[in-house]
């Protein structure tokens, strides 16, 4: 099932995710992408925190770095979750991939 991911909960007014884009101006598209990546920082601001949290709990336990089965799991969720969303489903996982690798580079750094 494809969603349409500009679909939103409103207060009852019109939003700009519910006009279609011919009825928006590209100030106003470009000002939706600008929102759309600073909330894709934020997500990955927490998701880094909780994998640096991970990491702790991993170096208390004296568990290795790397779980193969963890990241294949997230990178089954990955293409999952993008053809949800009807998202090319490589690209999603190629940015996975990004920032599981990342994290294995900030946690080796660390311990």
């Amino acid at each position: 099932m494809t969603r349409d991911p500009t679909d939103a909960a409103t207060d009852g007014g019109i939003d700009e995710a519910e006009r279609t884009p011919e009825e928006m101006d590209l100030d106003e598209l470009r000002a939706e992408i600008r929102t759309i990546d600073r909330e894709l920082v934020e997500l990955i601001a927490q998701r880094t925190y909780v994998a640096d949290t991970i990491a702790a709990v991993k170096d208390e336990q004296g568990l290795p770095t790397t779980d193969e089965t963890q990241e294949q799991q997230v990178m089954e969720r990955a293409g999952e979750n993008a053809e949800r969303f009807d998202v090319d489903a490589n690209l999603v996982k190629a940015i996975f991939r990004l920032l599981i690798e990342l994290n294995k580079v900030e946690q080796r750094q660390n311990r």
